[in-house]
């Protein structure tokens, strides 16, 4: 089935292969993407033309890119989507004089780049009331000469994302979880000896498992209008030490005082496309926290399209269609999943496995990477190849819960 658009996606992981299932499904469209190296989960797919460009985060380089899809359909209209902070910031900066037929749906760069600094999106969420962990800016001129008014475990990450992957070092992390004042001083030494420029956000650890984390999805259309929102019980998580963080089981649910709030956030801000922020339930005082905002679709973002709200659809309809989007807070429970499902029973507490298997049986329950149209090609093998990294890695960093 021809379509009068083209989706051009930046990156080549799981972020990308999930926006392109979602074309596909709706569709049946095949998403060009520019990634920097030829790597699963988007090579050897038969959902994506996937091409390789090393510069792909210089800005001429993406111009570039951009400029040759839309050369190569200059009769559809090409929609420019990142799937990494890099790629949206650059989207956001060069929008505005991309080819005629193309559409990047994105803030303006200023707004973004305010955003996505930690310590102006904490400063943000002050100013709306809406909660936090405690937290302290450092500055690399205070060296080791500061204190915390709370004791350890202490969290310590990049108030600047994008900047901060720029400076690999061994040990690098995306969120350091410190056991003592010695090990925070360390990770900070490092990061700065790497040449990282901005501040590191100091925050108190907030107590609990993995089951304490949310997630929460937003779409804003062209009018600034917030459309969707779909909030994610995460059930587990990844600890590897590249992959901390990195959801792996999540459940839909419903919290219409918190979905409220956010909306009043982004609605006062102006703001257009997908948001994802980062959250998680302190049981201490009954709040939920927000950790971050990410300016685009999450990294698992399936979890939204398999509660049946494709977020594909959402873009076509609103950018190119031209239509007046229902606001709807997602109520319906599903189940989505990155790893097998023995995995997922094996590592989360027993008491969400009831609801996990009645999912399961009502058939609520997705895998990104498990979509039979692309099994094609020697794919389900290289499918399989990343279930045992996965059961290989989570037996390696993970804990079994004790119940």
């Amino acid at each position: 089935m021809s379509q009068s658009f083209q989706p051009l996606l930046f990156g080549g992981d799981i972020n990308v292969y999930s926006v392109a299932r979602a074309f596909h499904e709706a569709y049946g469209v095949k998403s060009i993407a520019y990634g920097r190296y030829f790597t699963f989960p988007c090579a050897h797919s038969s959902i994506i033309d996937y091409r390789i460009c090393k510069e792909n985060e210089d800005e001429g380089a993406f111009r570039a890119n951009i400029e040759k899809v839309c050369a190569e359909f200059p009769d559809k209209t090409v929609l420019v989507i990142g799937c990494g902070d890099s790629y949206v910031q650059l989207a956001a900066h060069v929008k505005d004089s991309l080819p005629k037929n193309a559409v990047a749906p994105y803030i303006d760069g200023d707004l973004l780049d305010r955003l996505i600094n930690k310590e102006q999106f904490y400063a943000l969420c002050d100013q709306f009331g809406i909660d936090h962990p405690a937290t302290f800016i450092y500055d690399k001129s205070m060296g080791h000469d500061f204190t915390l008014p709370w004791g350890p475990p202490y969290i310590a990450k990049p108030a600047d994302s994008v900047a901060y992957w720029q400076h690999d070092f061994p040990g690098i992390k995306k969120v350091f979880v410190c056991q003592s004042w010695e090990e925070l001083l360390s990770s900070l030494d490092a990061v700065y000896a790497a040449g990282y420029p901005d501040h590191m956000i100091l925050q108190e650890f907030i107590p609990g498992d993995d089951t304490f984390m949310r997630v929460m999805t937003c779409y804003s259309d062209r009018n600034r209008k917030v459309k969707l929102m779909c909030l994610g019980h995460v059930l587990l998580e990844e600890h590897s030490p590249h992959g901390i963080g990195n959801h792996a089981v999540i459940i839909t649910e419903h919290d219409e005082a918190l979905s409220l709030k956010i909306r009043e956030l982004l609605e006062a801000l102006d703001y257009t496309g997908f948001s994802n922020f980062d959250i998680k339930y302190d049981s201490r005082d009954g709040k939920y926290k927000l950790f971050e905002i990410n300016c685009r679709q999450g990294r698992s973002n399936y979890y939204v399209t398999g509660s049946g709200h494709n977020i594909a659809k959402l873009l076509v309809e609103d950018r190119l269609e031209g239509r007046d989007l229902p606001f709807t807070i997602v109520k319906n429970q599903s189940l989505w999943r990155m790893i097998p499902r023995f995995l997922a029973f094996q590592f989360i507490p027993r008491s969400y496995h009831p609801q996990m298997k009645a999912l399961i049986r009502a058939g609520a329950d997705t895998h990104s990477l498990e979509y039979r149209p692309d099994y094609g090609g020697g794919r389900y093998p290289r499918v399989l190849k990343s279930q045992l990294g996965h059961i290989k890695r989570f037996n390696q960093y993970n804990t079994r819960p004790k119940n």
